[in-house]
C-alpha cells in the first residue's frame, strides 16, 4: 500500500533542517538524500563552515516532489527529472494561457506527460539539426 507524503511550507516551521531531520521526515537513509541532491538540481541545500547540509523548506518541498515521483509513482530517475521539467513547462504555459498545471490536478495525466515529452523531443530534434 502506497502512502503519499504531503508536506506543505506551512508545516515547515524552521529556517533550516539537517540532513538527519530530512531523512527522518521521509524515512530514508541520509545517503539517498545526498544522492538525490547530486542527481536533481532543484535540491540545493546550503552548507555551513563544517560542510554540513542545511535544507530550506523549499528544498524539502522539492525533495517531497521527487520522493513521490520515484518512490510512490515508480518513476525512474530520468523519468522524474523529465516530469519535473515538464511540470515547470506546464506552469510557465499556464501563466500565458489558463490551462491547468500538473500541480492543480489531483492525479498526473500520463497522456499529457507523454504528449508534452513528444513536443520537447521534437523541439530538441529541430534544435539539433
Amino acid at each position: 500500500m502506497n502512502i503519499v507524503i504531503e508536506i506543505s511550507e506551512k508545516q515547515l516551521t524552521k529556517l533550516y533542517y539537517t540532513i538527519g531531520e530530512v531523512a527522518e521526515m521521509f524515512n530514508v537513509n541520509t545517503s539517498l538524500i545526498r544522492f538525490w541532491e547530486k542527481e536533481f538540481t532543484i535540491i540545493q541545500p546550503k552548507k555551513n563552515k563544517k560542510g554540513n547540509r542545511l535544507f530550506t523548506a523549499k528544498d524539502i518541498i522539492n525533495f517531497n516532489k521527487i520522493y513521490n515521483l520515484v518512490k510512490e509513482q515508480g518513476f525512474t530517475l530520468e523519468g522524474a527529472k523529465n516530469a519535473l521539467k515538464n511540470k515547470n513547462h506546464f506552469e510557465s504555459e499556464n501563466e500565458a494561457s489558463n490551462t491547468p498545471t500538473l500541480k492543480e490536478s489531483s492525479s498526473i495525466n500520463h497522456e499529457e506527460i507523454i504528449q508534452s515529452l513528444e513536443k520537447v523531443k521534437n523541439k530538441l530534434t529541430k534544435l539539433r539539426k
